[in-house]
């Protein structure tokens, strides 16, 4: 299993998808978290709608910083859009996923949103799961 931290600004809308993507479709690959560097306290209401729309549920997440991680050695650490606004945070592998922060869009951009995501997170699981073991 590959640990895999999903960062961005406010931890409430890219990097909770990204999670919730992940620890959904990377059950044997991947284990999932996701914080931000500016936490919002709060899960944007229109990412829980269109992650319950894919049948996953991200309601009882919680926006948070990286001090409330529950570990702080990661294999992979992914920014969503925000690389010159989130802080550097070790890992052994930093990706950049260039996607734009749907907040304050509309229920249509979340959902291209969340299925740029998926796309993204599926390629990793695939990657993953394709390396050879070190």
């Amino acid at each position: 299993m590959k640990r895999v931290l999903f960062v961005c600004v406010e931890n409430s809308c890219r990097s909770q998808i990204a999670e919730g993507i992940a620890k959904e479709l990377g059950k044997k690959v991947i284990e999932a978290y996701s914080a931000g560097s500016k936490p919002s306290g709060i899960i944007n209401p229109m990412a829980i709608e269109v992650m319950r729309e894919a049948g996953i549920d991200i309601s009882n997440n919680a926006s948070k910083g990286f001090d409330a991680l529950a570990v702080n050695k990661f294999d992979y650490v992914i920014t969503l859009g925000c690389q010159d606004t989130c802080p550097f945070f070790p890992a052994d592998k930093h990706i950049e996923w260039k996607i734009d922060d749907p907040k304050g869009k509309d229920i249509h951009f979340f959902r291209k949103t969340r299925d740029s995501i998926s796309d993204h997170v599926k390629r990793l699981i695939k990657d993953i799961g394709n390396s050879k073991p070190e």
